[in-house]
């Protein structure tokens, strides 16, 4: 771990005082206009606390000049940065980075992309990619080996040790540091408290509020749950199985007996009351509107239910039979583009605005409360500070499985995707899906 944390050069002290500065004026309080008063604030430091603006012999003191000041920070730089993101975010995003780009010498320049991947893939190796973008660590080791992303541990000012366990390695591969973590994601239950009256304790009673409501004639479904590989692992994970694991022998545990009992847990004890197509927009479509008293679902899902006013709880998976739902857990993070290589003034500002970014508290607290997000940084894990629908999540967080990083985990995502719907329409039972899915994995690994 030591081997990614530098030294206190020159550079790195700069950085570190520019951070200081933006993380202190860099509030929500900024959005509201108070950029004056982090200028106001910077003038009394820089003065030594004079009111009278400097020494009265003439001699000078530290950070006085701000011509100086400007130069050791070096040249100003405007990085470009890519996200994905839900409508509901993106006003946010855009006064964070607006934010920065008031405080700091450097300029972030943001864009939504729809396909992330097609366009990282397509882009980065063309050398029309951004310095840096956002997107969960499960792409980490894939992209790494392809060289999509570079290591970045020299350039960092930012100590891993300041993020969770989990973030710190999720960012992490062959001894590089590949970016930076500032959230983590998973899915939980949710519930519609205007039909369900308490939270159920097991999955019999869960069942119970489902089999009440259920009424598809009249658009009543019991549960919203997109039917894909990824919100189905809570389940495949639930009573020993698992997709793949590099740590485990064999790794690829598709066909595993435990994998094949929790795929069919989820046919036997959902699918049939849910709405009749898997996709992820016509389930939580049903649940957005008031007409499911369940869902499985992340915290990005949160901005949505309020602007709709919807009367929700959350709650941790009820207890089930003989298993414990594990849905895959992600960390947010930051990747450094194969762009940062260049370590030039655009490097420089998006090292600086990632590393902003993922320590600011005030931005990591105004995400929490607005949309739901779980910090990973150490200070704010477990905080009194967070929203009880955040400590929710977290706790979801610990009970679930971290995603691999290993490149070969894209070729089970990708075997799984058609199966999992021909099982949700019956076409293939969960054995026969996962067998097939385990069949074209290998075959591709050859």
């Amino acid at each position: 771990m030591n081997d990614y944390f530098i030294t206190c050069t020159l550079m790195a002290l700069d950085r570190r005082k520019l951070l200081k500065q933006i993380g202190g004026a860099g509030t929500i309080a900024t959005l509201a206009g108070c950029a004056s008063v982090q200028e106001s604030s910077q003038d009394t430091t820089e003065s030594g606390g004079d009111s009278g603006g400097g020494d009265s012999d003439g001699s000078e003191s530290d950070g006085s000049d701000e011509s100086d000041d400007t130069e050791s920070q070096g040249p100003s730089g405007t990085a470009t940065v890519w996200y994905s993101l839900s409508d509901t975010e993106k006003a946010l995003r855009e006064d964070i980075m607006q934010t920065f780009n008031d405080e700091s010498h450097h300029t972030v320049d943001g864009s939504d992309i729809s396909e992330m991947q097609d366009k990282t893939t397509s882009s980065i190796p063309a050398g029309q990619g951004p310095e840096i973008f956002q997107w969960a660590h499960d792409w980490v080791g894939d992209y790494y080996e392809r060289e999509f992303v570079v290591d970045g541990s020299d350039q960092l000012s930012v100590e891993l040790d300041q993020f969770s366990d989990a973030a710190a390695n999720a960012v992490q591969y062959d001894d590089a540091v590949v970016g930076l973590p500032f959230s983590a994601e998973t899915v939980t239950l949710i519930y519609n408290a205007d039909i369900v009256d308490e939270a159920p304790e097991t999955f019999a009673d869960m069942e119970a509020a489902m089999e009440d409501y259920h009424d598809p004639d009249s658009g009543q479904y019991g549960l919203a749950y997109p039917f894909d590989p990824y919100f189905v692992s809570g389940f495949a994970q639930a009573f020993g199985g698992y997709y793949f694991d590099p740590e485990k022998d064999p790794a690829l545990g598709l066909e595993a007996d435990e994998t094949i009992q929790g795929l069919e847990f989820a046919v036997d004890n959902l699918t049939p009351y849910m709405p009749n197509d898997p996709g992820y927009e016509p389930q939580e479509a049903a649940f957005m509107e008031g007409n499911a008293a369940f869902a499985i679902s992340g915290p990005w899902y949160l901005a949505g239910l309020n602007d709709n006013d919807i009367n929700y709880e959350l709650m941790t998976f009820p207890e089930i039979d003989g298993g414990q739902f594990r849905p895959y857990t992600g960390i947010k993070m930051w990747y450094f583009s194969k762009a940062m290589e260049e370590d030039g003034a655009d490097a420089a500002a998006a090292m600086e605005f990632a590393e902003w970014f993922v320590t600011n508290e005030d931005h990591l607290l105004s995400r929490a409360e607005d949309q739901g997000h779980i910090p990973v940084l150490a200070d704010l894990v477990g905080s009194d500070e967070l929203p009880s629908a955040v400590q929710v999540y977290s706790e979801a967080v610990d009970q679930g499985v971290p995603m691999p990083t290993d490149p070969r985990m894209n070729d089970v995502w990708a075997a799984l995707e058609e199966p999992m719907v021909q099982v949700f329409n019956g076409s293939q039972s969960p054995e026969e899906a996962l067998t097939g899915a385990a069949e074209e994995v290998r075959s591709n690994w050859e």
